[in-house]
């Protein structure tokens, strides 16, 4: 019996799509990776090509979790908004918008007519984002895929087409850009996009199209000559700020520097540029609103994390412990115990490239990671893998909790055997309990009951045991379950907006209720959790 192709997408589609693409281009990075010579040769267009969509793809399994049978519209908002928190280097963030301009015609609609519609949204609004657009990158093949595209009647020849479109214009890259003709390849972000387009074709039709063929890798010095010119510095940031200063930034960061791409929108943009004077990059985020995820990235260093680079690498340190922290006051105070911080903010858990980043940053031989968060057990495991074959030793200690990963830190002794280390870090973030306050967002039942919003949930070790109206009184509550069974040291670790005499309260309650047990407070920061609670 003939299968009987799709007529219009769904969120079962999309999420097919985001699945087969991430694993596409697992299977190709390091070739993406080794063609990249445009707009600089740091090698690594493929894995951020990789990073972007995994992201995307973390968002869209998000919905799913939460909801059954989620609303079309809702998924492909989730993937472009996904891809637009986590987008990396030029192509990645041009990625991003892609897929935002994708997103903003599929909610609209979702058949074949539509899917041809979103491509060309797309390319329009990639282009657009662009301070300077060039031929022979994947802007040009985006565009041809677009165009390919057009007129098509259902999803499949739609995706077809634009496939198609996209692999010949991929070919035609090297006679666009003279970069590409002198090293022999062909564009690695318009490689990157043809694989994506080709998983569009698996997700609607269920047949793999055939692969683009292998580019050679890049000799060296092809690679050095390309990467000698240009600013010294790629600055990344996501920015929260209105269009009116994203117009003034646009002109501002492109009299820095190049490689300049903008997206996003409603509030929320992921800024890219190529500079000499990274400081300024940033402080012209501050100034048009609030810039955070910040990375810079020197590439006359790249080199260290498996790239072209001309220099030796330094010698790196015995070991290092990365961690990822819920605030800021948390991370500052951990990284002054020595500690590589990643920061996790509410809503947006970091992904594993920005865990392998954190881990290269630490530049250790052995390295203890700290994912403080049940829900980052798999996206550590991952980045753990992926730093173990760049040869950094790298244990996993499934900390779930920020307090229990201070008690780690705490007896972490970098001069003891590393597998001791370990052993007694372990031992010290399992011997601690860890509860929490939060406020409930909207009516909910839970595991002590039915709440409303507004009310105060307190939580111990990740089930809600409390729900009260008032913070103080569900701390105390929570506290005195906490230490039924005993324990010698309370940690309170308070945000920015928590009651401003709630800490010497709960001390307070602690050295008057339940004897020999002491007690330490933390700062967690303007977006740490309420109140976190750890009990040694």
């Amino acid at each position: 019996m003939p299968q009987t192709l799709p007529q219009a997408l769904d969120s079962a589609v999309v999420r097919d799509w985001c699945s087969l693409a991430l694993e596409a281009l697992g299977r190709e990075r390091e070739e993406i990776d080794a063609i990249n010579v445009y707009p600089v040769a740091d090698g690594d267009t493929g894995t951020n090509l990789y990073l972007t969509v995994e992201s995307a793809s973390q968002a869209v399994e998000a919905v799913f979790a939460a909801i059954t049978a989620p609303d079309f519209a809702d998924t492909v908002r989730a993937m472009a908004h996904g891809a637009l928190i986590g987008a990396r280097g030029n192509s990645g963030t041009i990625l991003s918008q892609l897929l935002r301009g994708m997103s903003e015609v599929l909610a609209e609609g979702r058949d074949g007519d539509h899917l041809a519609r979103a491509l060309r949204r797309a390319s329009v609004s990639a282009r657009e984002a662009v301070a300077h657009p060039v031929e022979g990158t994947i802007l040009s093949v985006a565009a041809a895929a677009a165009s390919a595209a057009a007129g098509g009647q259902d999803v499949v020849t739609v995706a077809r087409a634009a496939y198609a479109g996209a692999r010949a214009a991929l070919e035609v890259t090297p006679a666009q850009l003279a970069v590409l003709e002198r090293a022999g390849v062909v564009d690695a972000g318009g490689r990157g996009l043809v694989t994506m387009l080709g998983a569009l074709v698996e997700a609607v039709s269920g047949e793999a199209p055939a692969r683009a063929p292998r580019t050679p890798r890049v000799v060296a010095p092809a690679v050095e000559s390309c990467a000698d010119a240009g600013p010294a510095f790629e600055v990344i940031y996501l920015l929260e700020a209105d269009d009116t200063a994203v117009a003034r930034l646009r002109e501002r960061l492109d009299s820095l520097g190049d490689s300049l791409v903008v997206v996003g929108g409603d509030g929320l943009w992921n800024v890219h540029v190529h500079v000499d004077d990274a400081g300024a990059a940033v402080e012209a985020g501050v100034e048009a609103g609030r810039p955070y995820r910040i990375r810079i990235t020197h590439f006359g260093t790249l080199g260290t994390a498996g790239t072209s680079g001309t220099e030796a690498p330094e010698e790196r340190a015995g070991r290092a412990v990365v961690a990822v922290l819920p605030g800021e006051g948390l991370a500052h105070l951990c990284a002054e115990a020595g500690a590589t911080t990643v920061l996790a903010r509410p809503g947006e858990p970091p992904a594993s490239g920005e865990l392998v980043e954190a881990i290269r940053r630490a530049h250790a031989r052995e390295v203890v990671l700290l994912p403080n968060d049940a829900a980052l057990r798999h996206t550590a495991a991952a980045a753990a893998e992926q730093a173990r074959a760049e040869g950094i030793r790298v244990a996993l200690v499934p900390t779930r909790a920020a307090v229990q990963g201070i008690a780690a830190l705490a007896v972490h002794e970098p001069d003891r055997r590393f597998d001791e280390d370990v052993v007694a870090m372990t031992a010290a973030a399992g011997a601690t309990r860890y509860g929490e306050l939060a406020v409930a967002e909207h009516q909910s039942f839970t595991s002590a009951g039915v709440c409303q919003a507004g009310d105060v949930l307190g939580l111990i070790d990740g089930d809600v045991a409390v729900i009260g109206h008032d913070v103080a009184t569900v701390a105390e509550t929570v506290l005195d379950r906490m230490l039924s069974g005993g324990g010698e040291l309370v940690t309170l670790v308070l945000a920015d907006d928590a009651p401003e005499a709630l800490a010497d309260r709960l001390e307070t309650h602690v050295r008057e209720t339940h004897l020999a047990v002491d007690t330490v407070v933390y700062q967690g920061g303007p977006q740490a959790p309420l109140l976190l609670i750890g009990v040694e």
